[in-house]
């Protein structure tokens, strides 16, 4: 079984439920969709040879997962965008499986406990 607390935050998360009310689902949906779509643009971008503007797609995924409190995903951003700053593109597409993966986790569980 998922512990949901290895994927998301789930304090900080009470916390935006509790201050946000009826605009929550709001949040949820906007991370699902831009979530959807930078993901798809990753996809795009590891099979190039742009290691800025890889880093610069994770950099905003990176953004938009912390603040819905998804850490691990979070910190998988952290490192492809680090990656891309340094210019390294050796790995990048297993860690963009990575977040992929940790995507799927995230928004499931994220409709299990918040929706």
């Amino acid at each position: 079984m998922v512990d949901v607390n290895d994927h998301l935050n789930t304090e900080a998360l009470d916390e935006l439920k509790e201050v946000m009310e009826d605009d929550f689902s709001l949040l949820i949906d906007t991370f699902v969709t831009d979530s959807e779509t930078r993901l798809q643009t990753l996809s795009d971008l590891v099979m190039g040879t742009d290691a800025d503007a890889i880093r610069r797609e994770a950099h905003s995924l990176k953004g938009s997962s912390s603040n819905i409190g998804a850490t691990k995903m979070t910190d998988l951003c952290k490192s492809l965008e680090d990656q891309g700053k340094d210019g390294v593109l050796d790995g990048v597409q297993g860690l963009k499986d990575a977040i992929a993966q940790e995507y799927q986790l995230v928004k499931g569980l994220l409709e299990q406990h918040y929706s």
